[in-house]
């Protein structure tokens, strides 16, 4: 099976820029959106995800370096670590020859597996309590126009012995990276690490949308309107005359919303592509070879 790092073709050194290069470059390529009915993309472009959720990441990408595939079980194998030398620390054993100090604890799994923990053990010998709340780190993907508006996500969430599902809100504004933490109950923290996917249409910087339109070369050199499409939906644009390939329109407050400040929105960039045209008739070639003629004259 390969490595996360194999999955998206980058070394174990590679930087979080480096990392995030890598992901857009492959999510792009491998999109269902753009590969339709094509299982494999489909199936590929999960486990991009999956590999960039976990190397977007700075402390699950230091477990997954340190456990490899088993690293969603960290922390219950460093609490295991902890419980151990917590039983070696709280009793203090006494013997004669031949006594408990020749006995390997580990070999018996320690003090953890003796007792329920050595914590609650311990904190009941002192007459006192433990209230340790538990942690659950979740990794979710959402679609642009769920980072959009918000979304919601089932998790499940340690309950006794048993684990409940609880309903999850993410907030307007969250970009791969984001973590949203949210405390269910006393005895429960959660904390859901996002990543958003790669939109066919719309690229992300940050709050700011851009996108790219075709225009008639007319318009682009006469000046027109078009129609663009929003995370809202469709807006009107004035394109300017003698519009250039690549000219960037700036659409204000049509980007995404900011994090913890829904009601503030970024902007949107349409950049403008003129379509040159095709199948001309011999009218339009003849003007154009008279608009060549007369451009000639003046250079």
């Amino acid at each position: 099976m390969a490595t996360y790092y194999e999955t998206l073709g980058v070394p174990k050194s590679a930087s979080e820029k480096e990392i995030r290069q890598a992901y857009r470059s492959l999510a792009r390529k491998h999109h269902p959106d753009l590969n339709p009915g094509d299982k494999e993309a489909e199936e590929l472009f999960k486990k991009i995800n999956e590999a960039y959720e976990v190397l977007s990441d700075a402390e699950n990408r230091k477990k997954y370096d340190q456990y490899g595939d088993q690293w969603k079980h960290a922390d219950q194998f460093e609490a295991q670590s902890q419980q151990r030398q917590a039983g070696r620390r709280n009793y203090n054993w006494t013997h004669s020859t031949g006594g408990l100090d020749d006995l390997d604890f580990d070999s018996y799994g320690g003090f953890g597996d003796i007792f329920s923990s050595p914590g609650a053990a311990y904190g009941q010998r002192r007459g006192t309590r433990t209230s340790a709340r538990r942690r659950t780190n979740v990794s979710v993907t959402v679609t642009l126009e769920e980072a959009y508006v918000g979304a919601k996500r089932h998790v499940m969430v340690p309950d006794g012995l048993h684990q409940r599902r609880i309903e999850v809100s993410i907030p307007p504004g969250v970009d791969s990276g984001s973590v949203v933490h949210v405390s269910p109950d006393k005895g429960n923290e959660v904390y859901l690490t996002v990543t958003v996917s790669p939109h066919s249409r719309f690229q992300r910087k940050g709050s700011n949308l851009d996108v790219e339109v075709e225009v008639p070369f007319e318009d682009a050199v006469l000046g027109g309107e078009v129609d663009v499409q929003t995370l809202k939906g469709k807006v009107r644009l004035k394109i300017p005359p003698e519009s250039q390939n690549g000219q960037r329109i700036r659409l204000a407050g049509q980007g995404m919303p900011k994090l913890g400040a829904a009601e503030t929105k970024g902007d949107l960039y349409v950049i403008v592509r003129p379509e040159l045209p095709k199948d001309l008739t011999d009218e339009e070639r003849e003007l154009f070879q008279k608009l060549k003629e007369l451009r000639s004259e003046q250079r």
